[in-house]
């Protein structure tokens, strides 16, 4: 094993070439077999994340709120803009290369012949190394559903789902039900299930009742009341009053806000918490990505939606913004995403479309999500669309012809976003 690679992008080079094929290898037995061989455990609280939206924000929240409080917190986020390591935070700070490659190391010696997709051996080698950084909390981020993901190797103290709509619909199914089953997979007997969701399927209800999890759902077991200044949190046995609403724009954020109190109203008793330490950790908490609204003119918005869920949300956003002349939206998509969906759900505020064919062999081809524009928004003089091969050229045509008063969205997939984020710091230097 001599001839393994040292640096952390010849790692994810070789990881990415021995699993060329884009094939999700569900089932779990074989990452198993590997944590056991890694001797893999977490000797501190685990809180697990799960869900269709919302997952990453969730994160976010519990970590500002938990590193305000003094704890040393371990992150697992994904996936990544711009560096690989965003995936790994240890204590807010992403874990170096070094760590990184150590892991990988440990990872490839401990699997012998097992095969393990890029998605597998990266998760072991990131609950490796935060499982040995000293934490007083990890916090996991789940891929993909959650009872076949591979984070899902590890028993939580408390798993969150934080909403169940339609997405990956190969994979988990074309339901809310069959999706929701799949997402209560993370749930584990006698300990804390919390549901963000405020209309809970039915599935997820019954495998929480059925394994005899704690299940705490939203309107029942935990709520919020608020006005336009400040909210309140209102759990099983514990109230947080005079919150200021969390620094993540956009109203669905108050729901993953909740699911956060109520992971930490469950844990109390091991991470305590106090109630200046909430109301900081949330008015500082950032997450690129996530309605994220640039400073200057034209103004510049860059979100991650990439299903209805997430774009009616957006779209939402986008009516709460006050007056811009124009909107311009630079768009691209895996092309097995409800596009049709994501499209009617932008199409009441967007002027003009810069659509982007994507840098994976999963997109949709810009010609392609041109055609579908023209079926829900047909052209007419005040309103244009145009294709680019990349979200950087999408882009610059966008900051091309937007004025002073006009806005730019850039959504979709993580790549559209990437695209843009890595032109815009290339553009900087």
């Amino acid at each position: 094993m001599s001839n393994l690679p040292t640096t952390l992008p010849a790692w994810l080079a070789l990881l990415e070439s021995r699993h060329a094929e884009t094939v999700i290898n569900m089932g779990l037995d074989r990452v198993l077999a590997v944590k056991e061989r890694l001797q893999l455990s977490f000797n501190c609280p685990v809180i697990m994340v799960a869900g269709t939206n919302g997952k990453g924000s969730t994160c976010a929240m519990l970590e500002s709120v938990l590193m305000r409080a003094g704890y040393k917190v371990g992150l697992y986020i994904k996936p990544h803009f711009l560096d690989f390591n965003e995936r790994a935070r240890v204590n807010g700070d992403l874990a170096s290369d070094a760590t990184l490659v150590a892991a990988f190391n440990a990872v490839e010696a401990a699997r012998g012949d097992t095969s393990l997709t890029y998605f597998e051996f990266t998760t072991l080698a990131i609950m490796k190394l935060l499982s040995e950084a000293g934490m007083d909390v990890v916090i996991l981020e789940v891929g993909l559903g959650g009872r076949l993901d591979a984070v899902n190797i590890v028993d939580a103290d408390v798993s969150i789902v934080t909403s169940v709509d339609l997405d990956h619909t190969d994979y988990l199914g074309d339901t809310r039900e069959k999706i929701g089953f799949e997402k209560a997979g993370i749930f584990r007997a006698g300990k804390t299930a919390i549901c963000s969701d405020p209309v809970p399927p039915q599935a997820l209800i019954d495998h929480a009742e059925a394994i005899g999890a704690d299940l705490w759902l939203m309107g029942r077991d935990f709520n919020y009341s608020g006005d336009k200044q400040q909210w309140s949190y209102g759990g099983r046995n514990q109230r947080r009053n005079s919150l200021a609403y969390p620094s993540l724009r956009g109203a669905n954020q108050i729901l993953n806000a909740c699911a956060a109190l109520a992971a930490l109203e469950a844990l109390k008793l091991d991470l305590p918490v106090g109630a200046q330490e909430v109301r900081t950790g949330l008015v500082t908490v950032e997450l690129p990505g996530r309605f994220q609204v640039l400073p200057g003119r034209p103004t510049i918005i860059l979100d991650v939606a990439h299903n209805p869920h997430a774009a009616a949300a957006l779209n939402q956003n986008l009516g709460n913004m006050g007056f811009h002349r124009y909107t311009y939206a630079v768009f691209g998509s895996m092309h097995d995403k409800d596009i049709d969906g994501v499209i009617a759900a932008m199409s009441e505020h967007v002027d003009h479309w810069c659509l982007a064919t994507l840098p994976s062999p999963r997109s949709a081809s810009a010609a392609e999500l041109a055609a579908k524009v023209q079926l829900v928004q047909p052209e007419r003089d005040e309103r244009t669309v145009t294709v680019f091969d990349d979200p950087a050229a999408a882009y610059a045509n966008a900051i091309s012809r937007a004025g002073e008063d006009d806005r730019i969205v850039v959504f979709g997939s993580f790549l559209t976003v990437a695209g843009v984020m890595a032109a815009r710091k290339s553009s900087l230097h």
